[in-house]
């Protein structure tokens, strides 16, 4: 039995024995409004001579009933305040929802996880993202807000990777205003007459206003923060611009637009050609190359469509001065004359930011409210012994081909990797795809790799 199938047969034990325990002392009868004000004097009563016995009976109660989301936790709260008063109530009630609701989250962890993992991962993956960085925030939210039920909060995170620990220590902190509301309810429980009296909706509004209060302390903490990391650099007195860009590749160019069109008087710098990768070493030359080697193999599937199956003559020469044909005519697309008309002043130079405020391209000192860093990235050669001796192309420079090859050896079995292999085999080279993963494009589904 591995690991994990263990601590599911355990937690089920461990429920059972809970549950056994509990339903043989009779105290689920005991879960209603008007049972628990007819019987106040006298759990009080029995209270006062069996307080050991009474604390560990109560919080075995509260736990089984958060950890199995049984209708009653308001009850059993209000139960707290009623027998043993208000601090050790408050105190009792929220310590037994907070392991109960802890119980629960490894319970729909051990239980669901794996199977919605493996039914919604690409959604689950940006749920997961999102709790790694703000879980905590999430959660405190939730539980201040006492009109989100309690057993789907605990459910629901069973699902994340958030730690036991965290979500115990954040449930604890969250949940106490509401049991403290409704523990000071059950110290006055002669006075009550129904569970919808208990709170109003002022209180409830108030309750929810609470929720706010983690997200103002982040901002006020982020304020400082972003004071504490500007503190050694000096403001200038006025900018150049209120954006300065720094690259202009397919980011890059696309924020010197969006920025200008938002009247903003921005700034540009590109040390070579404007368009970037996009333009000349990734998504025009190859969609082009792409599309010349699809024509070539559908030649290959003439009796398809009724036709006569030929062998395509390749001429490499062609298919990549047609590539830079294209280049060519998609150019002015991309450069400064158009930017300039845009509003974008373009800067031709080298750029080294030397503060948040500051750039230096070339001798000139360039001032600005905002950087946008978009300069793009270069192909990785991987360290092979040996592959710096040899020639070997990239995707920067594999566009200067002129004649055939006629063997190539493709490394990397992503994106790139693949539709190249697929261009140069269906352009009559003889290519092997290498790659030191389990699968091809192992950022796509199983699915695909397989196919």
């Amino acid at each position: 039995m591995d690991k994990k199938n263990f601590l599911r047969l355990a937690f089920f034990a461990v429920g059972v024995l809970v549950a056994a325990y509990v339903i043989r002392s009779g105290y689920l009868d005991e879960l209603s409004f008007d049972n628990l004000k007819a019987r106040q004097s006298e759990l009080q009563q029995w209270t006062r001579t069996h307080y050991t016995h009474a604390v560990v009976s109560y919080l075995l109660v509260y736990i089984f009933v958060a950890a199995l989301s049984i209708p009653g936790a308001t009850i059993v709260t209000l139960a707290g305040g009623a027998i043993f008063g208000l601090f050790p109530g408050i105190f009792l009630a929220n310590l037994g929802a907070t392991i109960g609701g802890t119980l629960c989250l490894l319970g729909s962890r051990l239980l669901f996880r794996d199977w919605v993992e493996k039914r919604f991962r690409s959604r689950i993956e940006a749920v997961q993202t999102g709790v790694e960085k703000e879980g905590a925030f999430y959660l405190l939210t939730l539980r201040l807000i006492p009109v989100v039920p309690f057993f789907v909060i605990n459910l629901v995170f069973g699902l994340t990777k958030m730690s036991p620990g965290v979500f115990a220590l954040v449930s604890f902190l969250g949940m106490f205003p509401a049991v403290a509301v409704y523990v000071n309810a059950g110290t006055r429980l002669a006075e009550v007459q129904t569970l919808s009296g208990i709170v109003s909706a002022p209180v409830l509004l108030s309750l929810a206003m609470l929720a706010v209060f983690p997200w103002m302390a982040k901002v006020i903490l982020d304020f400082f923060k972003s004071r504490k990391i500007y503190a050694p650099y000096v403001r200038p007195s006025t900018y150049d611009y209120d954006v300065l860009v720094i690259g202009g590749g397919a980011a890059g160019l696309v924020s010197s637009y969006l920025s200008a069109a938002l009247k903003a008087k921005v700034g540009l710098v590109e040390k070579h050609k404007m368009g970037g990768d996009c333009l000349y070493t990734g998504c025009i030359p190859s969609k082009s190359l792409i599309r010349s080697a699809h024509v070539a193999h559908l030649f290959r599937r003439g009796a398809e469509f009724g036709l006569q199956d030929v062998a395509p003559q390749v001429d490499f020469s062609k298919v990549f001065a047609r590539i830079q044909k294209i280049i060519s005519h998609i150019e002015p697309n991309d450069s400064v004359e158009r930017y300039s008309k845009l509003g974008v002043d373009c800067i031709r130079g080298t750029a080294q930011v030397e503060d948040p405020f500051r750039v230096r391209v070339d001798d000139r000192v360039i001032t600005a409210r905002n950087l946008i860093i978009a300069t793009g990235a270069a192909p990785v050669v991987p360290p092979i012994p040996g592959l710096a001796d040899v020639p070997h192309y990239t995707s920067e420079n594999l566009w200067r081909i002129q004649e055939a090859p006629k063997r190539l050896l493709v490394l990397g079995g992503g994106a790139i990797g693949c539709e190249l292999a697929q261009a140069f085999g269906r352009l009559g080279c003889e290519v092997s795809l290498i790659d030191k993963g389990s699968r091809l494009l192992a950022k796509e589904d199983p699915d695909v790799s397989e196919f």
